[in-house]
């Protein structure tokens, strides 16, 4: 066996671990179908496998990113409606999209309380966890002011792969 392929197989064994286990995956998918059937929204196949899809991965996907995967299993699914499910999810607390800075919009089905960081040169985006950070106050002068929904963290830089 090749450095190389050692590579390969510790790179895939990451990306399957990453995965959502199938009995976590049901659960959730049946929570999507209820709040789907809740606020009146159809529940259909497309929907359910660009939400099982993006709960599966943790690349934080763009709507082109998606849209390839699901691809092989939908040849006929278009792109517009890769993009306007997961404006849906977004909007129905399904999933987010991930705040950035000028590229396109990515998408996180992970609903637990963590923070982004992007890299900034190879635009991996990796969740992470500092419980200060969920904490944050909001300055009175804001709160005075606006009605705060919602806090974010975002880091940018470089990560550990491309340092």
């Amino acid at each position: 066996m090749t450095n190389r392929s050692k590579s390969y197989i510790v790179i895939a064994m990451k990306k399957k671990s990453a995965q959502i286990k199938n009995p976590e995956l049901d659960k959730k998918t049946e929570w999507f179908t209820n709040k789907c059937r809740e606020i009146g929204l159809k529940v259909t196949p497309q929907r359910i496998v660009i939400f099982r899809e993006l709960l599966k991965t943790d690349e934080h996907p763009s709507a082109e990113m998606l849209h390839k995967k699901i691809k092989e299993k939908f040849p006929s699914i278009s792109l517009d409606t890769v993009n306007r499910t997961l404006i849906t999810l977004s909007e129905i607390g399904a999933a987010e999209i991930v705040e950035g800075s000028g590229d396109a919009k990515r998408y996180d089905a992970g609903m637990s309380g963590h923070q982004h960081f992007k890299c900034v040169k190879c635009k991996r985006i990796i969740d992470f966890h500092y419980k200060p950070f969920d904490d944050i106050k909001i300055p009175a002068y804001i709160n005075k002011k606006f009605k705060v929904l919602k806090k974010t963290v975002y880091l940018e830089g470089i990560c550990d792969e491309c340092k």
